[in-house]
């Protein structure tokens, strides 16, 4: 009888073993699908949408990777299923290095959109950053800093005149124009006969340096053509 119960129960045993191994094995299996299907998923979602939630996107799929990879060791067709999982990899990488050039690409954009352009990059050089922009707007000039301006303008310039072409020295006279239009408006506001000499002394310096200069720029580009 003793036999018996212990023939029994190891039968049971063997059974709760076999029954516990196969609950193991389907959720092995549904681990690995999982990953499948969201792979698959990813195909289906809207660019936008994936690179606006990548870094989500990039976290959920390293979890599901980690799992359907540790869910082999639960299967006994484990060759069938890396397969699988070895395809969506394979899936997943293509559409990782499309969205993360993407990524990249808008990046680059918005970067050189907040750049300014040479033009600009002149202006903040002459004036000062952000003091005049495409309107060429000269209000903020008055009798008590336009020497200053005056001074800032005509030292950048001879700092920088041997690397500025032709397309730059007209850009340095169409705004030392517009400088001296608003130095009219400045004169009857009250600017000093002080500054107003003193500014006279920096015009007298600009003229010949942009005349000469603006010249040798011009033989500089003929030359360089003619090669």
């Amino acid at each position: 009888m003793k036999s018996t119960n212990l023939v029994l129960g190891m039968a049971v045993l063997a059974l709760g073993f076999t029954s516990c191994k196969g609950e193991k094995e389907k959720e092995a299996e549904k681990t690995v699908e999982s990953y499948v299907v969201y792979v698959d998923s990813l195909e289906n979602l809207a660019p936008e949408d994936a690179k606006a939630n990548w870094q989500s996107i990039e976290a959920t799929y390293e979890l599901k990777n980690n799992q359907a990879e540790t869910a082999l060791l639960d299967l006994k067709k484990s060759e069938e299923a890396r397969v699988k999982l070895e395809a969506s990899r394979t899936k997943y990488a293509a559409l990782q290095a499309q969205i993360q050039a993407e990524i990249q690409a808008q990046t680059q954009a918005q970067t050189q959109a907040q750049m300014p352009n040479s033009k600009q990059q002149m202006r903040n050089a002459l004036f000062g950053e952000g003091k005049i922009g495409e309107d060429m707007n000269f209000s903020w000039v008055n009798k008590d800093n336009i020497l200053n301006v005056y001074q800032q303008f005509v030292n950048t310039v001879q700092a920088n005149k041997d690397s500025y072409s032709r397309e730059d020295w007209d850009e340095i006279k169409l705004m030392y124009e517009a400088l001296d239009s608003r130095k009219n408006t400045v004169e009857k506001e009250g600017l000093t006969s002080s500054d107003n000499n003193k500014i006279a002394g920096l015009k007298l310096k600009f003229a010949p340096m942009y005349s000469l200069n603006r010249m040798g720029a011009k033989t500089d580009e003929m030359e360089e053509a003619k090669k």
